[in-house]
C-alpha cells in the first residue's frame, strides 16, 4: 500500500513538472523518464498514466511549448513521440486534444515543418492518433480532410491530378443528401474549407467547374436556404461560387476609351499606363504614407517658374484697375441679352421629334394636332409638324459637328403610322443642336426633299418653334436657369465626338426635390441574391438573350438600334457629360451596362449618365453596371442613382429623384477585354420600376452638372447682380486642351464711393480662392460651387458682409474637357489633374498651370490668399468634411522621433472646421484630418499650403450619399438644396478668419 502511494505521488510530481513551464533540461529529463517507464512492461503502465491525467498533462505541455516565444523543437520532438504512444491507448484522446487546443497546434506545427522530416512524421503520427481514437467523428474528419490542403501551393496540382476534388464534391453531396438530421454540419463546413483551399489556384477552380461543383453548390445552397439551422453553410458556399465563376472578358474590342484625343507634340494619343497616382487613394490614411521629413514639411520650395512670367496674371485682378465710375459700374453689372431665337445658336427638333415626343401620351393623329394647336399660336409650327407627321417619304436629318465640313447625313424611312416612327436615339426630348451659328453662319438643317417645308414655314418656325411652345406651356420657373441661354452656351462647347444633342434635363432645367429623400434601406442578403442570379446566368446559358442594344462605337449609330428587339429598352449617351459605352440585353428585363473609360486611357470607369426609353410601366428592370473599378461604394450604404422623367417634367415635376431598389455593389467575374493589369471589376446593380409607359428617362450616378450649365449660370448671375453693391467680373483664365475656356470669377463688394479711403479699402481686402471640379465625375462639387456663387451674389446681409471683407477669386471648373466628355477622374491627357500641382505642364495641364500662376502672382504682390479651398466629392464617406495641413499633427500621427515641443505652428487651420461644425448640420468635424501624405504631395491642398504659405488650405469633400449624424441623419443631405446650403455655411464660416 505504501509503495503504491509512493509511486502515485512520484508520477503526479512528474506530470505536474511537465505541465509547468520550466527549463529545457528538466523537461527533457521528465520526458525521457516517462518514455523509459512506458517502454517496459505491458500496456498497464500506459493506462495507469492515462488514469492519472497523463494525456492531459502531455497535451498541455504541447500547447505551452508550441505557444512559447520561439518553440523549442528539442522538446517538441520527444513530446510528440510520447503523446502518440499514450494517445494510441487513450480512447478519448481526440476529445481531450480538441478541448486542450492541441489539434490546431499540431496542424500548425505540421504546416511550418513540412521540410523537417522527423517533425513532419511526428506530427502526422499524432494527427493519426487524434483522428483514429475517440468518438469525435467531426474532429476525425476535419483532421483527415485538412491534410491534403495543409501545403496548398505544393500539393494542389497533385490534389487536382489525382481526382481528389471530384472525391471532395461527391463526399459533400453524400453528406448533404444523407445528413437529414443536420447532425454533421461541421463536416460540411470542413469540406467547404477544403474546397476553398484548393480553389486558391486556377487549376483548382477549373476542376471544381468541370466536375459540376458550381451546379452542386447552387442546388445545395437553395435547399439550405429553406432550413434556418443550415444558415451557417450559406455564406461559405456563396463565397466559393463567386470564387469559381470563370473570368469573362468584357464584350469590348479594346479596353481603351472609345474617345481618343491627339495631344500637342505627340503623333498619337498617350499610351495607357496604369499608375497608382491616378487612382483614388483609400479613405484610410496609413501611417507609412505620412510625410516625416521636417524639411519637406516646413521649408518652402522655390517657384516652378521665373518671376517675370507672373505679371501676366495682373489682368485677373480687375478690382485693382477698375475705376468704378457710375457708367462703368452699370455696364459691368449688366448683361444685355439678344434674341437668341434670331441671333444666337439655333436649336432644332429633329424631323420626327414631334411625333415621338408625344408618344407616351398615346395620342391619335387627330389628338396630336389638337395638342399642337393648344401648345402654340403659330400656324407655321402646326403646319410644319403636321407635314412631318403625314409624310411617308424618306427624311434626312443633318447631324452637324463642330467643323463646317463635317456633316453626316442619315436617311431613314418613316413609319407609316407617323406616331410610332422612331429616330435613333429615341428622339423624344432630345434636341438637335447646330454649331454653325456661333461662327456667324446661317444654320442649314433642311436639305433635298425638305426644301419645300423650309420655303413655306421657315419664318414662322423661327419665331415660334415647338421647343418655345413647350417651354411656354410646360416649362417650370427655375431660378438661375434659362433654356435658351443654355442652348447658346452649349453651341460653343467643344467635345471630342462633336456632340450635337442636348440632354433634356440639362436644357429644360430642374427643381429641387419636393422634400427630404430618406436613404434607401439595404435589403437583407441582397448581395447573396444577386450572386445566385449571376451563378444561374452561368449555369443556364439558354435563358440568356445576350444582344447588344446600344454601342457608342457603332457606325453609324442608327443601325444598331434599328436592329434591336422591338421590346427592348433604348439607350443613348452621346451628349454632354454622358457616359454609357455599351448596353447588352441579358434577359427580357435585365441589361448589362458598360461604361466608357476616361479619354486616352483604359481606367476610371465609374460615372454614368444616359438616356433610356421604350419602357413598360410597372415592370421591374434590372441594370448591371459591370465595369466599375472602386473596391467599395456608398451604393452599399443607402445611396441610389438619380432619375429624371421627361413625362414628369412636362406634367410640372421636373425633378432629379433618387430611385432604385435591390441596390448592391460587389466584385464580379468580369476581366479586361485585353488582359491589362487590373483584373478586378465591380458590379453596381439596381432595379427600377418606371411609372409611365414609353417615357423618356435619364439615369445618372449623381445629379449631373455640365460645363454648358456653368457657362449659362455665370451669365445669369452676371445679369442678376446689383452693380452698385456687387462687383462681379467673369474672365477667361485660359483655354483647355480641347479649346474650351476656363472661367475665373471675381466677386467682391463695390466701393461705397470713389474716395481714396474706399478704394484703398477695396484694394487691401484679403483674397479667398475657391476651385472645384478638378475630377469631372464629382458633380456634387459643382453643385456646392453653384450654391457658393449664388450666395455670394445674393442680397443676404451675411453675403454682403463677406463681399465687403474679402475678394473672392473663383475657378468653378478646373477640368472642363473631362466634364464635357463624361469622364470620371482625368483630363484629356489621361492624367489626374489633382496630382499635377507640383510642376504642371503649361501645354498638357493649362488650367492647373495658370491657376498656380495666379496664386504665385497674388503671393508676389503681398496678397497671399487667406483661404484656399478646393471642392471635391467623396464616394466612400458620408457627410461634408475638410482635409487641411498641419506639421505637428502629421508628425504626431506618424510616430516621428522629431521633438515637436519646440515646434511652433499657428493653430488657425482649425478655425474654419470648428466654425462649420457649429453652424453646418451636414458637416462632420470628426471626419476632418490635417495630415500631409506623401501620396498627396502634388495635390492642390498640399502645394498651396507648402509653396504659397496658405495656412488655411483645404480640400472640402462632399459625399455623394447623405449624413449619418444630426438633423440630416439617414437623409440624402446631398440633395441639391442641401448642397446649396452647405456652400452658404462654408462661406459664412470664413468670417472668423479675420
Amino acid at each position: 500500500m505504501t509503495a503504491s502511494r509512493s509511486t502515485s505521488s512520484c508520477l503526479e510530481v512528474l506530470l505536474s513538472g511537465l505541465q509547468n513551464e520550466g527549463d529545457v533540461e528538466n523537461t527533457l529529463n521528465i520526458l525521457n523518464l516517462l518514455d523509459e517507464l512506458l517502454s517496459t512492461g505491458t500496456d498497464h503502465r500506459i493506462h495507469y498514466l492515462i488514469s492519472k491525467g497523463g494525456s492531459e498533462a502531455l497535451l498541455k505541455a504541447l500547447v505551452n511549448t508550441s505557444n512559447s516565444f520561439g518553440p523549442n523543437y528539442t522538446i517538441l520532438l520527444p513530446l510528440l513521440h510520447l503523446l502518440a504512444k499514450v494517445g494510441h491507448r487513450d480512447g478519448h484522446i481526440g476529445i481531450k486534444a480538441e478541448e486542450a487546443g492541441a489539434v490546431l497546434v499540431t496542424l500548425n506545427l505540421l504546416k511550418h515543418n513540412v521540410k523537417h522530416a522527423k517533425m513532419t512524421a511526428a506530427c502526422l503520427w499524432v494527427i493519426q492518433v487524434f483522428s483514429s481514437s475517440g468518438i469525435n467523428t467531426q474532429t476525425r474528419t476535419s483532421l483527415v480532410l485538412s491534410l491534403p490542403a495543409s501545403d496548398i501551393f505544393t500539393n494542389v496540382c497533385s490534389v487536382v491530378s489525382k481526382g481528389y476534388i471530384s472525391g471532395l464534391l461527391r463526399l459533400y453531396e453524400d453528406w448533404y443528401s444523407k445528413d437529414t438530421q443536420h447532425a454533421a454540419i461541421e463536416i460540411r463546413h470542413t469540406l467547404l474549407r477544403c474546397l476553398h483551399k484548393v480553389t486558391h489556384s486556377t487549376a483548382g477552380r477549373q476542376a471544381v467547374i468541370s466536375q459540376g461543383g458550381l451546379r452542386l453548390l447552387y442546388h445545395t445552397t437553395q435547399t439550405d436556404l429553406l432550413c434556418k439551422g443550415l444558415e451557417s453553410l450559406i455564406d461559405p458556399s456563396v463565397q466559393l461560387m463567386r470564387k469559381c465563376l470563370p473570368k469573362t472578358p468584357l464584350p469590348l474590342t479594346s479596353d481603351l476609351s472609345a474617345y481618343t484625343f491627339p495631344l500637342p507634340g505627340r503623333a498619337h494619343a498617350v499610351p495607357d499606363v496604369a499608375t497608382g497616382t491616378n487612382q483614388e487613394a483609400p479613405s484610410t490614411d496609413y501611417d507609412d504614407d505620412l510625410e516625416t521629413d521636417l524639411n519637406k514639411l516646413c521649408l518652402r520650395p522655390d517657384p516652378d517658374r521665373p518671376k517675370d512670367l507672373l505679371p501676366q496674371y495682373g489682368r485677373l485682378c480687375p478690382e485693382h484697375s477698375h475705376d468704378f465710375t457710375v457708367t462703368q459700374m452699370s455696364v459691368c453689372g449688366s448683361f444685355i441679352f439678344t434674341d437668341f431665337l434670331h441671333n444666337s445658336t439655333q436649336c432644332w427638333i429633329r424631323s420626327n421629334w414631334t411625333c415621338s415626343f408625344l408618344k407616351p401620351f398615346h395620342l391619335s393623329s387627330k389628338r396630336l394636332l389638337q395638342f399642337l394647336l393648344s401648345c402654340g399660336e403659330s400656324r407655321g409650327s402646326i403646319s410644319l409638324c403636321s407635314r412631318l407627321f403625314q409624310r411617308n417619304c424618306k427624311k434626312t436629318v443633318v447631324l452637324q459637328g463642330k467643323k463646317p465640313c463635317n456633316k453626316t447625313y442619315h436617311t431613314i424611312s418613316s413609319d407609316p403610322s407617323g406616331l410610332t416612327s422612331t429616330l435613333f436615339p429615341d428622339s423624344r426630348c432630345l434636341i438637335l443642336l447646330l454649331f454653325s451659328s456661333h461662327r456667324g453662319e446661317a444654320p442649314s438643317i433642311l436639305r433635298g426633299n425638305e426644301q419645300d417645308i423650309e420655303e413655306e414655314g421657315t419664318e414662322e418656325f423661327h419665331h415660334c418653334t415647338m421647343i418655345d411652345s413647350l417651354l411656354k406651356r410646360h416649362g417650370a420657373c427655375i431660378l438661375h436657369h434659362e433654356p435658351k441661354l443654355y442652348r447658346a452656351a452649349a453651341a460653343k462647347t467643344k467635345s471630342i465626338p462633336g456632340f450635337s444633342i442636348l440632354a433634356f434635363p440639362d436644357f429644360w432645367g430642374h427643381l429641387h426635390p419636393p422634400g427630404h429623400e430618406p436613404m434607401a434601406p439595404r435589403k437583407p442578403n441582397i448581395q447573396r441574391e444577386k450572386v445566385f442570379e449571376d451563378v444561374q446566368r452561368f449555369l443556364n446559358t439558354h435563358d440568356i438573350i445576350n444582344q447588344v442594344v446600344y454601342d457608342l462605337e457603332a457606325k453609324p449609330f442608327i443601325e444598331i438600334v434599328l436592329q434591336c428587339l422591338s421590346d427592348s429598352l433604348r439607350f443613348f449617351s452621346n451628349f454632354e457629360c454622358g457616359n454609357l459605352r455599351k448596353a447588352v440585353q441579358i434577359r427580357r428585363y435585365e441589361y448589362d451596362l458598360i461604361l466608357n473609360a476616361d479619354t486616352n486611357c483604359s481606367q476610371h470607369a465609374q460615372w454614368f449618365y444616359f438616356e433610356v426609353s421604350n419602357m413598360v410601366a410597372d415592370v421591374p428592370y434590372r441594370f448591371n453596371v459591370i465595369n466599375c473599378e472602386k473596391s467599395n461604394s456608398q451604393f452599399n450604404y443607402g445611396m441610389q442613382p438619380v432619375l429624371f422623367s421627361v413625362r414628369e417634367a412636362l406634367e410640372g415635376r421636373p425633378h432629379w429623384v433618387r430611385t432604385g431598389t435591390e441596390i448592391c455593389y460587389f466584385r464580379n467575374h468580369f476581366c479586361p477585354a485585353q488582359g491589362r493589369c487590373r483584373t478586378t471589376f465591380y458590379t453596381l446593380t439596381f432595379t427600377i420600376t418606371f411609372k409611365h409607359n414609353e417615357d423618356v428617362c435619364y439615369l445618372a450616378y449623381h445629379y449631373p452638372y455640365t460645363y454648358s450649365a456653368l457657362k449659362a449660370h455665370l451669365k445669369v448671375l452676371q445679369k442678376s447682380v446689383d452693380p452698385a453693391k456687387c462687383f462681379f467680373r467673369q474672365q477667361i483664365l485660359c483655354k483647355s486642351l480641347a479649346g474650351n475656356s476656363c472661367p475665373v470669377v471675381t466677386i467682391t463688394a463695390s466701393p461705397a464711393s470713389r474716395a481714396w479711403k474706399d478704394m484703398l479699402q477695396l484694394r487691401n481686402r484679403p483674397c479667398i480662392v475657391l476651385t472645384a471640379r478638378v475630377h469631372p465625375g464629382e458633380s456634387n462639387a459643382s453643385w456646392v460651387m453653384k450654391g457658393t456663387l449664388e450666395f455670394l451674389c445674393s442680397s443676404d446681409l451675411v453675403a454682403q458682409s463677406l463681399r465687403e471683407a474679402f475678394v473672392f477669386k473663383i475657378i468653378p471648373m478646373l477640368n472642363p474637357d473631362g466634364v464635357i466628355n463624361g469622364m470620371n477622374r482625368c483630363d484629356l491627357n489621361s492624367e489626374d489633374l489633382n496630382r499635377q500641382w507640383c510642376k504642371p505642364d503649361p501645354v498638357l495641364s493649362p488650367t492647373i498651370y495658370h491657376t498656380k500662376g495666379l496664386l504665385y502672382y497674388l503671393n508676389s504682390i503681398g496678397r497671399t490668399p487667406l483661404v484656399f479651398c478646393d471642392y471635391h466629392g467623396h464616394s466612400r464617406k458620408k457627410n461634408v468634411f475638410l482635409y487641411g495641413c498641419s506639421v505637428k499633427e502629421t508628425l504626431w500621427q506618424s510616430g516621428s522621433a522629431v521633438d515637436t515641443v519646440g515646434l511652433k505652428e499657428n493653430p488657425g487651420y482649425r478655425t474654419i472646421p470648428k466654425t462649420l461644425d457649429r453652424i453646418a448640420p451636414a458637416f462632420s468635424f470628426n471626419s476632418c484630418n490635417y495630415l500631409v501624405e506623401k501620396s498627396r504631395s502634388a495635390t492642390a491642398r498640399v502645394v498651396v499650403w507648402r509653396e504659397m504659405g496658405v495656412l488655411r488650405s483645404y480640400t472640402m469633400e462632399s459625399t455623394y450619399n447623405g449624413c449619418d449624424q444630426g438633423i440630416y441623419k439617414h437623409v440624402y443631405c446631398m440633395a441639391l438644396f442641401v448642397l446649396g446650403q452647405a456652400s452658404s455655411v462654408s462661406c459664412l464660416s470664413m468670417s472668423p478668419v479675420l
